[in-house]
């Protein structure tokens, strides 16, 4: 299996990144690839220490956006810093090297992110109608009913014959709905709420699902754990089973995205994070990374890394002509 399949397996996200263009000297070829991950890192081959971690922090931004984008790395003096072309997150970037080789470079990264699931709990219509819609709509399905086999719900990516969660690796882009009519409600929704990163709702009236609160408080489920079980279908009257199924996936696309706007999510907090430690050479503008061991000097309180001693040297010789505009980025 590749390694791209196991984390894809694994529902790891990660980047493709591709060679497409090159213009010697250069150390890569066209059709070089390489795998970035979440944490930064880069497993394969596309270029030496000058493309690199310009190539490492653009697949981080890849990931955060979720969109794909082509980065051109061109010799110093061809371009004036940065530029990019592209609306939330840029899908052409065009960066200086100060690389000595003077050669060029371009790259194409695709994000490849886990498809969001979404474990359905019943067997009954507005079950089976929520696996079916959620398929069509980009969810990695579940379908949860005990005693259930893969035959009862072809639709599904995976089919639960129990409500045992293990093999289902809930995370923060997990969702649940428990469409089991009042068959074992309380059940599903137990199991549900033991995992603390699982989102749920319940397919119930509003009066049906203050029942089931109550008789879960009695199995000793605190109120933040309830306060977490939403029951989108409760105010609707007359609808039919399919409308329900819906009507409860239209809430959970909603609130999905609502989450990727204002980027609560765990992955896209740890992929800020890690972009933090890429930072802009002062000297020549190279993207670098402010590891342990990085070529850096601490200058009035504040610790300034290059991509090299000669840009160091260059900057202990005239600070002020490089933080002229504020300071490295």
């Amino acid at each position: 299996m590749t390694l791209l399949a196991q984390l894809t397996a694994s529902r790891r996200p990660c980047a493709l990144v591709t060679v497409v263009r090159c213009d010697p000297p250069t150390s890569a070829r066209p059709g070089d690839k390489a795998i970035v991950t979440s944490d930064g890192r880069l497993r394969g081959w596309v270029g030496g220490s000058c493309a690199e971690p310009v190539v490492r922090r653009e697949a981080l931004r890849a990931l955060s956006h979720g969109s794909p984008c082509l980065v051109r790395i061109r010799p110093e003096g061809g371009v004036a810093g940065e530029e990019s072309f592209g609306g939330g997150g840029p899908s052409e970037l065009i960066t200086a090297s100060s690389c000595p080789s003077g050669g060029s470079l371009d790259v194409f990264i695709e994000p490849q992110l886990p498809k969001p699931q979404l474990l359905v709990f019943g067997d009954s219509p507005a079950a089976r109608t929520l696996v079916q819609l959620a398929s069509l709509t980009g969810f990695r399905t579940c379908a949860i009913h005990p005693g259930a086999r893969p035959e009862d719900h072809a639709g599904a990516d995976l089919v639960l014959p129990s409500l045992e969660l293990a093999a289902v690796s809930p995370d923060d882009d997990t969702w649940a709905v428990v469409a089991t009519m009042g068959h074992y409600d309380e059940d599903a929704l137990e199991a549900c709420l033991v995992l603390p990163r699982l989102e749920v709702a319940l397919v119930a009236s509003g009066r049906r699902t203050e029942a089931v609160r109550e008789a879960l408080r009695g199995r000793g489920l605190d109120d933040a754990a309830l306060r977490r079980v939403r029951a989108p279908a409760g105010a609707v009257r007359g609808a039919t089973q399919e409308e329900i199924a819906l009507f409860a996936l239209a809430e959970v696309v909603s609130l999905r995205r609502a989450r990727q706007r204002t980027g609560a999510g765990a992955l896209q907090r740890d992929l800020e994070a890690t972009m933090s430690r890429f930072v802009t050479d002062p000297v020549c503008g190279m993207v670098v990374e402010s590891a342990a061991g990085a070529v850096s000097i601490l200058h009035e309180g504040a610790r300034i890394h290059f991509c090299s001693a000669g840009c160091r040297e260059k900057f202990e010789a005239s600070p002020a002509a490089f933080l002229r505009t504020g300071g490295p980025g």
